[in-house]
């Protein structure tokens, strides 16, 4: 039974390296800029392949780049389906295999190194396995989810996806009319030129979305016209989803300064509690020691590292926690009060629980020399001490303050 945990911690501590690491976790961060490296090697190794010179000069070692590299995606691969369990938590095993390869990523990273293997067990395909290789040039949207500031292009073409489908049909109508048009005008002008729709359709592509190729072109004075007519609109046509993508850039960025600016810092208040050894809660696990729902450990800092409180994590003596809680809402104030203890004030070198208060008197909090003290029965009041305190008593060396 232990031999069995043991092996699913490990298997979890591989599916947390091989995914997108925290700041904290070194092996996982490591390992995402490794995995990148390795992609932008294979991609440049395939790119240099193709000149003549760099393949008679160095071809063997391109090779064997390009095999260690492929090997290394299939091992990756590999291991992304034995732990696909973690990333999809709430399926059974077989379910959760199933959904990554049927994936994006699972079908682009199976694309990456499979047809690199097929030729040797199918010799007769390999010109055919060769083109499917040049998917593996996808994986370069896996680097996109390392950096928060690149996924930002994903997130303006999801957001604004239904204006930029309406933008490129209209650009398609355009097409199909503009070929249509132009084939009718040209066709008796030049028959071996405008043969059929498909060479209209060729010339609307290259005279709308460029600046034309030169290769076809009208010649009869009406076909001219109606090439300027499209040309101007074709420039029009095709701004019209890089206008949309630049709003969306202006609107991703506008809406992530509001959201500094204007958040109410308030809303949620922060506290550090350092753990020593006589705190009940280390040694276990944070969804074991019983927070009230409202408060959430934020982060845990163990020495130099930052770790994130994920459920299982075991709290350890000489951790920091910063713990959170929603505040109170603006009208509702506890009033509490502030007492200096002077020098003949009675409470002078009297341990807390032996203070003569009345049962409505709680004090909250201590400071000394400007360090908070937790108001523990045996803390002992000093001269200069500052005492907040809740009563319904009237205090009259006291000063009233709002919470």
């Amino acid at each position: 039974m232990e031999q069995s945990s043991l092996w699913e911690k490990r298997r979890k501590r591989i599916f947390t390296i091989i995914e997108i690491g925290t700041t904290g976790d070194h092996a996982s961060r490591a390992y995402d800029f490794f995995y990148a490296f390795i992609i932008v090697l294979n991609l440049c190794v395939s790119f240099m392949y193709t000149f003549d010179e760099l393949e008679l000069l160095c071809g063997p070692l391109l090779l064997n780049i390009e095999a260690v590299t492929v090997a290394f995606f299939a091992a990756d691969y590999c291991l992304r389906l034995w732990t696909a369990k973690f990333l999809y938590p709430g399926m059974k095993e077989s379910q959760s295999i199933r959904k990554y390869m049927l994936s994006f990523s699972g079908i682009v990273d199976i694309l990456s190194f499979l047809p690199y293997y097929l030729p040797i067990f199918f010799p007769a395909g390999a010109v055919a396995f060769r083109i499917v290789r040049v998917v593996r040039i996808f994986r370069l949207f896996r680097i996109n989810a390392y950096y928060d500031s690149l996924t930002v292009i994903t997130e303006v073409i999801t957001s604004k996806r239904q204006q930029l489908f309406s933008s490129v049909f209209i650009i398609l109508v355009l097409m199909l009319s503009s070929s249509m048009c132009m084939y009718s005008l040209e066709h008796e002008a030049q028959p071996e030129v405008f043969s059929n729709a498909f060479s209209g359709l060729w010339w609307s592509v290259s005279t709308l979305l460029t600046v034309g190729y030169g290769d076809i072109y009208p010649i009869t004075p009406l076909g001219k016209i109606f090439g300027i007519f499209i040309t101007f609109l074709g420039v029009g046509m095709v701004a019209i989803p890089t206008g949309i993508i630049s709003a969306g850039f202006v609107d991703q960025y506008s809406r992530l300064k509001r959201m500094s600016e204007y958040a109410r810092e308030e809303a949620v208040h922060f506290i550090k509690v350092h753990l020593t050894r006589k705190d009940r809660w280390v040694g276990k696990a944070i969804r074991d020691i019983g927070l009230p729902g409202s408060v959430i450990v934020a982060v845990i800092q163990r020495g130099s590292k930052i770790i994130v409180p994920r459920g299982d994590v075991i709290l350890m003596v000489g951790d920091t926690l910063v713990l959170g809680a929603e505040s109170l809402d603006d009208d509702k104030h506890i009033e509490l009060k502030e007492l200096v203890l002077q020098k003949h004030n009675p409470w002078n070198g009297m341990a807390i629980r032996d203070l003569d208060i009345s049962r409505q008197t709680i004090i909250v909090m201590v400071e000394r020399q400007h360090k908070m003290l937790i108001p523990k029965g045996d803390l002992i009041l000093l001269e200069g001490d500052k005492v907040l305190l809740y009563t319904q008593s009237r205090l009259s060396e006291a000063d009233t303050i709002q919470v």
